[in-house]
């Protein structure tokens, strides 16, 4: 029976590879996944100047895309909420709204299809579209054509931001603003440093440290306002949070007792307002640094570039992007600009030749031919002596064009009118060429237009700042509760007895037993100590915990141990005795304080006792034994 791996290894490469560059990873030249890049192609075709309903726009965009009118449906809103204008909140960078397209900040859905309208911008229109210098493929069944990429002119995928997961591989990609990309875009053809950051639409405030240019992190931040003793507002929220998801987080941090707020009230309208009311005794700047350490008023996100490039996929920094994006909008504004000149050269051939033919009474000649064969033959001969006045040399396709010149425009045909359409095709012929010779001069004043008619409706809304890391651990309240019952051996949270101290979730605790036996926790809901407790309390990560000892070994021989505890691995078992051989007498955390050690009684025995001062104790490593006191057995040890 032949084996199916050969057909599975085939098929699934073809499948991973049909993930990455045509669904889920967005092409370079125009920034768009196919289905964004469809939708805006949909709605070139159908554009009449009036909104459309989305219901419409969806039924004929799944005439190309094979996934479905609700894969089509979810990327239209996404699309048409990207880059809201300042000036008119129904306005996006690429599509106008009409109707509820849902609420990126309260996370709100769109209303069905059939409700909205929408249509495209005047923006892209003027720089997504061109159909001469578009390249079409064939729809998924053949039927009807989609542009292989979108002629654009902007730096459409740093612009938008995107995430999408293919098979083996990701990207995400932040939004970044408008105004600064095209800034940068004059840079980098001026040859000039350049640094760009992303700018989010739901504000905030950004650390871009680490952004690593767009290969790193950023950290986000909701912009809070301390209103008065008691109260706290938040007025822009991380991007990738809504107001509910945030409340969440707060709401969770409250319940956990990690953050101090009383009530909090969602008055979020237009603009984002949810309103922190404190409880007594507490104040803003104490719960502040509390908010960014434990709920989604702080964020990071990670940025990672993953795009098409030449039908492969490719990491690339922003920069790269958008060198290449500058470097495709100066080929596009010299393709169209060879285009035009192109047209102009048609338009001036073609009235040149119409000139000679009618005011050289060229066909007066056709009335004599007999055949349609003499007829091109006239008209042929008696455009020859006027050949040096030719744009071009005169084809069969331009003496078929003068035949069709009726009888009633040359009698009407205006010389006049003529020499100043020739004149004025001359003139925009001479600005093309003015405009090629200086590409990049001609792409410079190109931008500063499209950023003087639009940059106004997309400031900035992140306001870029360095912050400082939250120590969470010096943040945390100490609100754990851990109980000892003494009867059972049982410690932690959600042990009842007595109530030995409080703490928070990041403090460490050391469990000293008189086996000399020890070992450093975090706090728990319940853990068995066994064995009996010297010591039990909380373990200062700074300082330490240095300690004196007597401990009896097994021949009852006593010994002074002076050391101190600094680093562990939590729930690790640690000796202080070794092998265990032995229990400690006395504990001493100050080092101060005189022994006096009583000698078994023996027969002859001279000395009775044996004293030593732990403050005269040598400090020795947590594995030595110590200074031995006696070298025979004691009785019992006082400590005074």
């Amino acid at each position: 029976m032949p084996s199916l791996e050969p057909l599975m290894r085939r098929n699934f490469l073809e499948y991973a590879s049909y993930v990455v560059v045509d669904r889920a990873i967005p092409d370079l030249r125009d920034g768009c996944k196919p289905v964004q890049r469809r939708i805006l192609h949909t709605l070139s075709t159908m554009d009449d100047g009036k909104f459309i309903k989305v219901a419409n726009v969806i039924g004929e965009c799944m005439k190309l895309h094979p996934h479905g009118d609700a894969s089509i449906g979810d990327a239209l809103v996404v699309l048409a909420n990207k880059g809201r204008s300042v000036l008119d909140t129904d306005l996006g960078y690429f599509m106008e709204r009409q109707g509820n397209f849902g609420n990126e900040l309260t996370g709100d859905g769109a209303a069905a299809a059939r409700y909205i309208e929408c249509r495209l911008t005047q923006l892209a229109k003027d720089t997504l579209f061109n159909k001469a210098l578009t390249t079409f493929v064939p729809s998924y069944d053949g039927r009807k054509e989609e542009p292989e990429s979108l002629p654009s002119k902007l730096p459409t995928i740093l612009l938008l931001g995107t995430e999408g997961i293919a098979v083996g591989m990701a990207t995400t990609i932040l939004p970044h603003n408008f105004g600064e990309l095209l800034g940068a875009q004059i840079k980098i053809l001026k040859g000039e440093k350049f640094r760009i950051l992303p700018d989010f639409p739901q504000g905030g405030l950004m650390d871009a440290s680490e952004y690593d240019d767009g290969n790193g992190v950023v950290k986000l931040r909701a912009k809070i306002e301390v209103d008065g003793d008691k109260k706290l507002v938040i007025r822009e929220i991380p991007f990738g949070t809504t107001v509910e998801s945030l409340m969440e987080s707060i709401e969770t941090a409250v319940d956990k007792g990690k953050v101090k707020i009383a009530t909090v009230v969602d008055r979020t309208g237009e603009a984002v307002e949810i309103e922190l009311n404190l409880p007594r005794g507490t104040k803003g700047e104490e719960v502040l640094p509390q908010l960014f350490a434990y709920t989604d008023c702080e964020k990071k996100i990670s940025s990672n570039i993953v795009v098409i490039r030449d039908r492969k996929p490719a990491e690339l920094t922003v920069s790269d992007m958008l060198r290449t994006c500058t470097g495709q909008l100066t080929a596009i504004i010299k393709a169209e600009l060879e285009h035009e000149l192109a047209g102009l050269t048609d338009k001036q051939h073609a009235l040149t030749l119409e000139q000679i033919f009618i005011e050289n009474r060229v066909y007066k000649r056709i009335e004599e031919a007999a055949s349609a064969a003499a007829v091109v033959e006239a008209v042929k001969t008696g455009m020859a002596p006027f050949r040096d006045r030719f744009v071009r040399a005169l084809s069969d396709e331009d003496v078929e064009r003068l035949l069709e010149i009726r009888i009633k425009r040359i009698s009407a045909y205006d010389i006049a009118k003529n020499r100043q359409d020739i004149a004025d095709i001359l003139a925009a012929i001479t600005a093309a060429q003015k405009k090629l010779a200086d590409l990049t001069g001609t792409t410079i004043a190109w931008i500063e237009g499209i950023l003087a008619k639009y940059g106004r409706h997309f400031p900035r809304r992140t306001r870029v700042r360095t912050m400082e890391e939250i120590d969470k651990k010096a943040v945390a309240r100490a609100t754990l509760a851990m109980n000892w019952d003494k009867e059972t051996g049982f410690l932690g949270t959600a042990v009842k007895g007595e109530t030995l101290f409080k703490c928070s979730e990041y403090d460490r605790i050391l469990i000293l037993l008189q086996n000399g036996v020890y070992k450093i926790i975090a706090p728990e809901e319940k853990v068995l100590v066994e064995g009996k407790v010297l010591h039990l309390g909380l373990f200062d990560e700074a300082k330490g915990f240095p300690f004196t000892i007597l401990y009896k070994d097994d021949e009852k021989c006593v010994w002074a141990k002076k050391s101190v505890i600094a680093s562990y691995i939590r729930n690790k078992e640690y000796e202080l005795i070794k092998d265990r051989a032995g229990r400690i007498e006395h504990l001493s955390l100050d080092g101060s304080g005189k022994a006096v050690c009583h000698l078994v009684p023996a027969k002859g025995q001279r000395i009775t006792e044996v004293s030593v001062d732990l403050a005269k104790v040598e400090a020795s490593g947590l594995g030595a034994r110590g200074q031995r006191i006696t070298d025979k057995p004691v009785q019992k040890v006082n400590v005074r």
